[in-house]
């Protein structure tokens, strides 16, 4: 009986100790996401302008950062993105 009493009590401590565990899972599941979503900017932003030139570079970084605005992350610096958008002109 003795055994059993003590497989008891450490069920319960356990247990007590899972909350603090899933919110470090909610975390690192919350963090995971948010480098998925700037992976997929990035990846979408150069689709969208794949060349090397000056001109698509800019795009490019435009694009990116509305991306990541858009998606409420923070650009490459931390801060928020910026508001400005490319033009067309050539």
């Amino acid at each position: 009986m003795a055994l059993i009493g003590r497989l008891a009590w450490l069920a319960f401590a356990a247990a007590l100790l899972l909350p603090g565990a899933a919110m470090a899972d909610m975390n690192q599941s919350d963090a995971s996401k948010a480098w998925r979503e700037a992976d997929n900017c990035t990846h979408e932003a150069f689709r969208k302008f794949p060349d090397y030139t000056r001109e698509s570079n800019a795009k490019r970084e435009v694009a990116r950062l509305s991306c990541l605005r858009n998606h409420g992350l923070p650009g490459s610096d931390g801060g928020a993105a910026p508001a400005a958008t490319a033009t067309g002109s050539k």
